[in-house]
């Protein structure tokens, strides 16, 4: 009888590099491959590269909560038919590049920009500032969404306590609005709509 063979495993703390190797490597990943990836990590992707994202923290996940809450309150009672999801929902900026902002609000005169795996660039973006993320939100991002002709991009930022407002000019952000502690953050997509600054940061300290 012929002893058993067995595949080398691992060290304890090494890397599982096996299942690495089941998927492709950087800068060859297919759109179909990325959209089929299986996990419950926040994913994005670029240009046949995979980005994984910081886990977010439980403040973090307090504020998009919060925003969500009042954005779906206020398109039920004012835009029937419009959609506001939350991350994760890949977006299609354009051929070779998703991003998953932390939400997405789609007008109904776009539904048919709305996929079951995916949406095409919607109407207002919102990203909450992470501290591992900062100049990929506040530059990279802003860079990205005026690019994909996103008309409105909220910058949440805990950090600084302000939110900024960006809508679209051409090609390009301008500053609608910078809101700081005491004053109200309004949207010019969404006429109307609007959140008290100071109830966001109260909301990341349930």
């Amino acid at each position: 009888m012929t002893e058993k063979q067995h595949a080398p495993t691992a060290e304890m703390g090494e890397p599982t590099w096996e299942i690495a190797h089941l998927f492709p490597r950087q800068g060859t990943w297919s759109e179909e491959e990325y959209l089929a990836l299986p996990t419950n990590r926040l994913v994005e992707f670029s240009d046949g590269h995979i980005e994984v994202l910081p886990m977010p923290t439980q403040s973090h996940q307090l504020i998009v909560a919060f925003l969500y809450r009042k954005l779906l309150m206020f398109l039920e009672r004012h835009l029937p038919g419009a959609v506001v999801l939350f991350a994760p929902l890949p977006v299609l900026l354009w051929p070779g590049k998703y991003r998953e902002p932390d939400l997405a609000v789609m007008l109904a005169e776009h539904a048919d920009r709305r996929h079951e795996k995916y949406w095409e660039p919607p109407d207002l973006v919102i990203e909450v500032v992470s501290p591992e993320n900062r100049q990929h939100d506040l530059e990279v991002k802003r860079q990205e969404y005026a690019r994909a002709g996103i008309p409105e991009y909220w910058i949440v930022d805990p950090q600084t306590q302000r939110i900024t407002v960006l809508t679209l000019k051409e090609d390009e952000y301008t500053v609608y609005g910078q809101f700081g502690p005491g004053t109200v953050a309004r949207s010019r997509v969404l006429p109307g709509f609007e959140v008290a600054v100071d109830e966001v940061w109260a909301a990341a300290q349930q």
